[in-house]
């Protein structure tokens, strides 16, 4: 199982939220399978996710932090390894966007990390940015989400 998150880059009531997206993850995590959380690592929305993900990840031996790149540049990618080095994610994909141009890289991989997500977790709050074109391209995909504005 593939578990995604999509949300803002500025948040507000961290702590609240925090505790809303621990429950969700604790009801909806498959005890018998594995599962990868796909992060995106910008933003207060994406190191809130990380933060819980890892704190779950450590009672739950099947589940693994993935860091989806939208770039591939040398000097982004040994970032990447950097945050890897440091714990804070267990590896990283470079979706097959290496033709897109750099100003539409997020955009791009946001669609690859719907595609292949099996459960998207949401918290946007507005109707316009980069994660609610993502959440209306779930949404168009028929994806599986959980939106945390809701709860």
């Amino acid at each position: 199982m593939v578990i995604s998150f999509i949300g803002h880059g500025q948040l507000s009531g961290e702590a609240e939220l925090y505790q809303k997206l621990r429950e969700v993850l604790d009801r909806f995590l498959p005890r018998e399978e594995s599962v990868l959380f796909f992060c995106g690592g910008y933003g207060d929305f994406d190191r809130l996710c990380a933060s819980v993900c890892r704190e779950v990840k450590s009672h739950y031996s099947q589940g693994e932090m993935v860091f989806i790149s939208p770039y591939g540049t040398e000097s982004f990618l040994k970032k990447a390894k950097e945050l890897i080095d440091l714990g804070l994610y267990d590896s990283m994909i470079y979706p097959p966007i290496e033709n897109c141009p750099p100003r539409y890289a997020i955009l791009k991989r946001n669609e690859w990390i719907v595609d292949h997500s099996d459960l998207i977790i949401s918290y946007v709050t507005h109707d316009f940015g980069g994660a609610y074109k993502a959440l209306e391209y779930a949404k168009k995909k028929k994806k599986n989400i959980i939106d945390l504005t809701c709860l």
